[in-house]
Formats: C-alpha cells, sequence, structure tokens
C-alpha cells in the first residue's frame, strides 16, 4: 500500500521513543504483497535490563496514584482508540494482513476491553468481616504487585494487547510488553496514543526482539509475573522459567479445536459459522475450527455443504473489500501447510483431499503474498498428525463419529483443551455437551466460542499452562495479590475502664 511509509519500528521506554544503534534489524513484511515494507530492531540485553528498572521505578509512584486517577488513563487510552480506530485497523491488516473488516472488529473488542477495564474500582474492591473474634476484625483487601512482562504472538496484536495492559495498569502494576517481531505496527501507533494522553512514562514499555526477552524476566526480582499467548511448546518452557523466579504465569498455548455437527443441525447456520470459525484469520487463531466431526446420518451432507461454500471464499489482498480471507503470515507458515497436507495424505487410511488451496489464482499484486486458499481433507482418523497437530491455517480435517459420546471421547482423548462446539438444535444434545466436553470453551450454535470480556478466555490442559485465564475477572486476578489484615482494637484507657456517668441536659425544650 503505497499510502504506508517505510516501518522503522522504534522501542518505547520511559515515555519516549528508543533507539539502539549496532544491533540486529529483522526484516517486516506486507504478507498480502511479500513486499519489505519495514525493519524490526532487535533489543540488546542492556535493553532489556533498563526496561525493568524504568517499569520498576514507575511503579514505586503508579502503584500510589488513586484508582480514579489511574482510570482517567484508562478512558483517555479508550478514546484515542475510538479517535483512530481505523487507523489502528489498517496497521493490523498492513503488517498481520489480517482482512480489513476482521481488523476494525479486532479493534472494536479492545475497546469493549478496556470498558471492562475501566470497572476496576469495583472489581478489585476486598472483604471485611467484623467480630471474627472479641474486639478482633479482618479484612482483605487487593493490591497490585509490580512489574509485569508480557509476550505477544503475530495473530492478534490488538487483542491480547487488550488482555494484559489495561487490567495490568488499571490495578496498580506496570508492563514490559513484548510484540510480535511479524506484526508490530499496531503497537508502534498504540504507543503514539500513550504519549498524546499523557500516560505516565515507564507505566508501559513496549520492547521488540527474540524470545531471550522474556528469559531475562524469570530471575529478575523486579518483575512479579509473565504472560503470554503463543504455542504449548513455548508456554512450558516459560512456565519452567516463570517456576524457577517463582512468578506468577499466565500463559495460554495452543489448541485443535472440533465442530460436531449433529444430526439436527440448522445446516445454514452450521455453515455459516464453518466459514468463519474455519477460514476467518486464515485460520490463524487459537479458537479457529480445525476438525469438522458429523454424525453419520449427515456426514456426506455436511462435507458436501463444506465443500462447496469454500469454493465461494475470495482470498486476496487484505484490504479489498470484496475478499474474505487474506494471506497467512509468513512463507514459512504457507510451507507449514503444505507440508501437513502431504503428512496427512502419507499417513493414509482412507482420508482423501477433496479441497486443494495450494496454488490458488492471484491478481498480479499479490503473486508474491503468502497464500493458502481454503484447503479440507476428508475422513482423517484420530491417529493422522493432522487430527492432533495445530496447524495454523484455513487446513480443515473431517471426521465421522458414531455419535455425540464418539465426539465427546475424542475431545478428552485431546493433549488442547481450548474450545470445542456443538451444533444442534436439541436441548439435550447441547447440555450434556456443554458439561462434558473436557475444554475451557464450549459453543453451542457458534463457530468461535469466544467469551466476551466480562468473562474469562482460556483453555485447560495443554491450552493454557499458567495460573489463570484472560480478561474479565480473571484477569483482574491475576493482577492483583489478596492482603488479609487483622485488627485487635481495645479502649486506649486500658480494659478495666468504665465509662463515669453523666448528666444529660435535654435539648428539647420545657
Amino acid at each position: 500500500m503505497s499510502d504506508f511509509p517505510y516501518l522503522k519500528i522504534k522501542h518505547y521506554i520511559n515515555g519516549a521513543w528508543k533507539e539502539e544503534t549496532g544491533v540486529k534489524t529483522e526484516p517486516l513484511y506486507n504478507p498480502s504483497t511479500g513486499e519489505v515494507i519495514g525493519e524490526v530492531p532487535m533489543a540488546s540485553s542492556e535493553l532489556a535490563k533498563e526496561a525493568i528498572a524504568i517499569a520498576d521505578e514507575a511503579y514505586k509512584t503508579w502503584s500510589k496514584l488513586p484508582v480514579a486517577k489511574r482510570m482517567t488513563y484508562i478512558y483517555k487510552i479508550r478514546q484515542g482508540m475510538v479517535d483512530n480506530h481505523e487507523k489502528l485497523a489498517r496497521a493490523i491488516a498492513y503488517d498481520q494482513a489480517k482482512h480489513i473488516s476482521e481488523a476494525r472488529g479486532e479493534v472494536q473488542r479492545v475497546i469493549e476491553i478496556l470498558e471492562s477495564a475501566a470497572c476496576v474500582p469495583s472489581t478489585i474492591q476486598g472483604e471485611y468481616l467484623d467480630q471474627v473474634a472479641n474486639n478482633i476484625s479482618a479484612r482483605v483487601i487487593k493490591q497490585s504487585l509490580g512489574v509485569f512482562g508480557g509476550v505477544a504472538p503475530f495473530n492478534f496484536p490488538a487483542l491480547v494487547f487488550g488482555w494484559f495492559i489495561p487490567y495490568a495498569i488499571a490495578a496498580g502494576n506496570t508492563f514490559i510488553f513484548k510484540p510480535s517481531t511479524q506484526s508490530p505496527y499496531f503497537m508502534q501507533i498504540m504507543c503514539e496514543i500513550f504519549m498524546e494522553t499523557g500516560l505516565p512514562a515507564g507505566v508501559v514499555n513496549v520492547i521488540h526482539g527474540r524470545r531471550d526477552i522474556a528469559e531475562s524476566w524469570y530471575d529478575d526480582s523486579r518483575i512479579a509475573g509473565v504472560c503470554l499467548v503463543g504455542s504449548t511448546p513455548t508456554a512450558k518452557k516459560m512456565a519452567e522459567g516463570c517456576a524457577r523466579g517463582a512468578k506468577r504465569s499466565m500463559l495460554l498455548g495452543g489448541a485443535k479445536n472440533m465442530l460436531l455437527v449433529m444430526e439436527d443441525a440448522n445446516m445454514d447456520v452450521f455453515i455459516t459459522n464453518y466459514l468463519n470459525s474455519c477460514y476467518g484469520s486464515a485460520g490463524q487463531r487459537c479458537l479457529a475450527g480445525s476438525i469438522v466431526a458429523a454424525v453419520p446420518e449427515i456426514y456426506d451432507e455436511v462435507l458436501e455443504r463444506m465443500i462447496e461454500a469454500a469454493k465461494t471464499v475470495k482470498v486476496g489482498d487484505a484490504f479489498d473489500p470484496d475478499v474474505y480471507m487474506g494471506p497467512l503470515i509468513s512463507q514459512k507458515a504457507v510451507q507449514n501447510v503444505h507440508n501437513y497436507i502431504d503428512i496427512a495424505l502419507k499417513h493414509g487410511q482412507g482420508c482423501q483431499l477433496v479441497l486443494d488451496g495450494r496454488n490458488i489464482p492471484l491478481p498480479e499484486k499479490n503473486k508474491n503474498g503468502f497464500f493458502v486458499g481454503p484447503s479440507i481433507i476428508k475422513d482423517v482418523t484420530p491417529c493422522n498428525p493432522l487430527f492432533t497437530t495445530e496447524v495454523f491455517g484455513p487446513l480443515v480435517a473431517t471426521i465421522k463419529v458414531a455419535d455425540m459420546d464418539d465426539a465427546l471421547e475424542l475431545v478428552r482423548r485431546s493433549e488442547f483443551g481450548n474450545g470445542a462446539c456443538i451444533f444442534t438444535q436439541n436441548m439435550h444434545y447441547a447440555e450434556t455437551f456443554s458439561r462434558e466436553a473436557n475444554v475451557g470453551m464450549v459453543g453451542v450454535n457458534v463457530g468461535i466460542c469466544a467469551p466476551h470480556p466480562y468473562v474469562p478466555f482460556g483453555g485447560i490442559k495443554g491450552s493454557l499452562i499458567g495460573t489463570n485465564k484472560a480478561q474479565g475477572k480473571n484477569g483482574i486476578d491475576f493482577f492483583t495479590q489478596n492482603k488479609v489484615i487483622t485488627v485487635r482494637t481495645h479502649h486506649p484507657k486500658g480494659p478495666d475502664h468504665k465509662p463515669q456517668n453523666a448528666s444529660v441536659r435535654s435539648c428539647v425544650a420545657s
């Protein structure tokens, strides 16, 4: 897009842009065209330590700021996002290449999260117990902890910012945020908003680099906790570091989500949700439906309708209003999808590629972009690598299940436990599936079971390695600690003091 400048991404530390000399940079791509559109600096270990020191110093003042004053900054940041809504969405569509309509939706969701975080004065109120013993009261107060570090993935640069930073700083903490080097542009604009709103220096710091940024947090006593959205192997590695350094951890990992279609499902509702779940964000999200299971009575019809609908998905530039699905994040991601198509088919046992999204036709300007079209492999067995591995692309596996119990058993056996959805009009199916699906989030007649900002987001098993889920009350609990205060009172003149009789003169006229 010619209206974008060459992006020289910068660190944001202590309320100002920060540049280092002599450090390596990584190229930044526009996935829609394959062009290099900028460069991202890889921070030195010295800069990582400086960011910790700055955030720690800022915490001493920020944590003492009255909660109402902190909320004024949350309101200002929200308004800054409202005023720059389109600019932020276009930033996401440029370097992350999420389709512009989806990018707008992501920015809107973060605005809603900020509104939720603005309720912190209510959600951090403590408890009071009077007379727990003679002249003894007890109260529980919620306090901030200190400096938090957070690592974001490439696929939701805005949403993950929203899960971490608003709740953390509203509760009185300070933050060091490491965006993905593949989609840092959104946070660059957010830093401009921080400056415009007058957010005190050091409260939020943004640093770019590799995984060694996070490694500097584990053994530093000034870091209170670490947040991540990423793969399960990365989450497990970070959990080890957090455990070694006695840090709190909110570590959201990978997923392999099932959409189950029962014999009484409204097929039109399913197809609409299937398209969004499987091909929205080009399949690059942790709640994407990558397995479609159907009972024998309708399996063939479901597969036929899926293929027919997927063929209508227009693939192309993230800024094209007529496009439904944009590109993947990189050429490596494209190759990964290609590889898993080959792996699945080589595994055999009757599976078949019924829709091939490789080498799809594209406009000339997008010929070098990172594209894979909707792809479907039918009759995948539970032991096929495609059934168990998160591919992170628009590649869908279908499987015929005997009944709902059969599908539930497959969900229970999965390494992951992020989400699962059922399509049915039968209340027994809906309620039983909701209770028994061994996942953290369940959808009934929805393809993306993403909770609204007021309720927790996160899975179980390999999908959540840390101690808390994101957003809502869970987010507040993660970024605060409970302190119990026990108070005994006694009369200043001693326990044997008795009040003296005193005459009382009436104030009523006689």
